[in-house]
């Protein structure tokens, strides 16, 4: 199986045109998983932590958004086995807890309403630990063999994550070009392979700070990066374009 690192978008995806498309057509694209393993922007805990591994309700874990984004459901059943392999491949060097009540946040199973839409696909979500780009690839390397085992392995974030931007062209500017500029960057690096560049991005990518105030939705790029590029994936663009002004810039590592 790839590797992935997806924009997960806000719950008013499930309204767009095109976005829900894209994301499934990519998954059609893909090999069947036998498992997704997913490392959302929305749930930082460390040390690495390992969510429900069974069917429990979905985390809603967004403010102020109409009754019915609260409504949605994804019943994917867990996926017990790979929870045992993760704490395999990473407890040689830390501990890794359980939190059985903790379900799938939207980081999640937003875009897996499109991309598997029966919710058949068992899916085992676990925390990310740090936001520190070295430490999220040697975790990404960890976790690496559990490709060879069918087990999709998904960053889940967005590739610029600016409620600056959104505000502003909801207000009718133009579409930022500090976020072109950021998402020109990244993708450059990541096809020239420049994993020196991509860790040291806050002061080698353009508009960095205008791009992620907080760099929680840009990180999880890395736990792609070395289950990917650390293993000499190829790396490609599978969806780009942008949305709410912010970059939704999916990457395949195969």
């Amino acid at each position: 199986m790839p590797a992935i690192y997806l924009g997960h978008g806000a719950p008013p995806l499930i309204d767009d045109h095109v976005w829900p498309r894209q994301l499934s057509e990519w998954a059609q694209r893909m090999p069947r998983p036998r498992a997704i393993l997913v490392v959302s922007a929305h749930w930082g805990s460390a040390p690495v932590t390992v969510g429900a591994t069974r069917t429990i309700p979905l985390v809603y874990d967004f403010y102020g958004f109409p009754e019915r984004y609260y409504r949605i459901t994804y019943p994917a059943p867990g996926a017990p086995d790979v929870a045992q392999r993760v704490k395999t491949v990473l407890g040689d060097v830390a501990p890794v807890r359980e939190d059985p009540a903790r379900g799938l946040d939207h980081g999640a199973y937003t875009p897996l309403l499109f991309m598997y839409p029966q919710a058949d696909v068992p899916v085992l979500q676990v925390s990310m630990p740090s936001e520190d780009p070295v430490a999220l690839i040697e975790m990404g390397r960890k976790l690496a063999p559990l490709r060879d085992e069918g087990v999709l392995i998904m960053g889940s974030g967005f590739m610029t994550h600016s409620f600056e931007a959104i505000r502003d062209v909801m207000s009718g500017r133009p579409q930022p070009q500090a976020l072109v500029e950021f998402d020109r960057w990244a993708a450059e690096a990541l096809a020239r392979r420049d994993i020196d560049a991509l860790v040291d991005y806050r002061t080698k990518a353009p508009a960095a700070a205008y791009a992620h105030r907080t760099v929680d939705h840009f990180v999880p790029l890395f736990i792609a990066v070395g289950a990917g590029l650390g293993h000499d994936a190829a790396s490609r663009t599978a969806i780009d374009g942008f949305w709410m002004a912010n970059s939704k810039r999916s990457v395949e590592f195969a």
